[in-house]
């Protein structure tokens, strides 16, 4: 993750006369680091069209005193060209409670928005694209969660972060990929409801000895990967397998290692392996590629079409309309920002 800027605040600004963006000559020169970083990420071709983008982004953003994060499946050319703040949802998460940007804009998916204005209030937070969902966080309601309540009297109930605002402040705790063993057993208890994702939840409960209640909820990314995928990449590239803990148990059971998004990057700049399947979002591992030229990347590839919504485009668009702002009922804010913030504070554990 980049580190935390300061900010100043917003810049109230005409936007009827902010330059379309138009290629100049002296972006070659300016943007010469960028370039040669992408350039096996991004075809030369396309970084024609995205380089004034990115260009007109970068100066917007000063002008409004804006902070862009991005999640780690969007596409290079967000990810490396404009975002100030990326990573996975936790480090996200993080972010959005300690910068002192006023303006945040949001490249992922509502519920990651959602989260950014639920720990900072009095910011401004935008999404490029309103329809950027999660199959995920549309699996499970706020009722679906009181009537689980109802079904286990007593049972506190961990949602996983890719849950809407609204199910969040109906749970005791959130957590993410990377500490989601961490914030089960926190809970001191024997039994716990987990939601929304059976694949994750059923990789956590292979790690403690806490029951866990379970819901049918599945990324329509992750759900997608077979075992046989994993078997190809192994035996005909000879390829590590690493693995996000949303893919189907048989496919964790390939994996040389399973981890949230930032720790296989982390475990990639322990092992250096040669060549490596991440199973997970396409686009992880073109952002990890510049950062591990050594490792060739083998892609059982499947992108998320609720990330890809989200363009160099529509975040030029967002930030000069500052369109669209996110909005969380006050008091659906205050009940999920405590089970957020218990999140926080147990932080990043899992092992690498």
């Amino acid at each position: 993750m980049f580190p935390i800027k300061s900010f100043q605040r917003i810049a109230m600004i005409d936007t009827d006369t902010l330059p379309t963006p138009i290629w100049r000559d002296e972006l070659d020169d300016e943007y010469a680091e960028l370039t040669a970083r992408l350039k096996d990420q991004v075809p030369c071709l396309e970084w024609s069209w995205h380089l004034p983008w990115i260009d007109a982004i970068n100066r917007l953003k000063t002008q409004r005193g804006a902070v862009i994060m991005a999640h780690s499946y969007q596409s290079p050319e967000i990810f490396h060209g404009v975002a100030d703040i990326t990573g996975d949802s936790l480090a996200l998460a993080q972010a959005a409670a300690t910068c002192d940007a006023d303006l945040i804009v949001m490249c992922g998916v509502h519920f990651m928005a959602e989260s950014a204005k639920i720990l900072a209030p009095d910011k401004r937070v935008l999404i490029p694209d309103l329809d950027a969902g999660c199959s995920l966080a549309s699996s499970i309601t706020a009722a679906d969660v009181v009537t689980l309540r109802a079904r286990h009297p007593g049972v506190p109930v961990v949602s996983y972060a890719n849950t809407s605002a609204a199910v969040k402040a109906e749970s005791d705790a959130i957590c993410t990929s990377a500490n989601a063993v961490q914030v089960v057993e926190s809970m001191g208890v024997d039994k716990v409801i987990f939601l929304p994702d059976e694949f994750l939840g059923r990789h956590v409960a292979s790690q403690t000895s806490v029951e866990l209640v379970l819901w049918d909820g599945r990324c329509e990314v992750h759900e997608k990967f077979t075992a046989q995928q994993a078997r190809h990449a192994r035996e005909q590239f000879d390829a590590k397998l690493v693995a996000h803990p949303e893919c189907p148990p048989e496919v964790l059971a390939e994996a040389d290692f399973v981890g949230s998004t930032t720790a296989m990057g982390k475990w990639l700049e322990c092992e250096k392996p040669a060549r490596v399947a991440l199973i997970t979002e396409c686009s992880m591992a073109d952002n990890l590629r510049s950062q591990f030229p050594a490792t060739q990347f083998i892609k059982p590839c499947n992108l998320c079409p609720h990330m890809q919504r989200i363009t160099l485009q529509n975040i030029y668009a967002s930030l000069r309309d500052l369109r669209y702002e996110v909005h969380v009922p006050a008091g659906t804010a205050a009940k999920a920002r405590a089970a957020l913030t218990r999140m926080l504070q147990i932080g990043r554990r899992e092992a690498v």
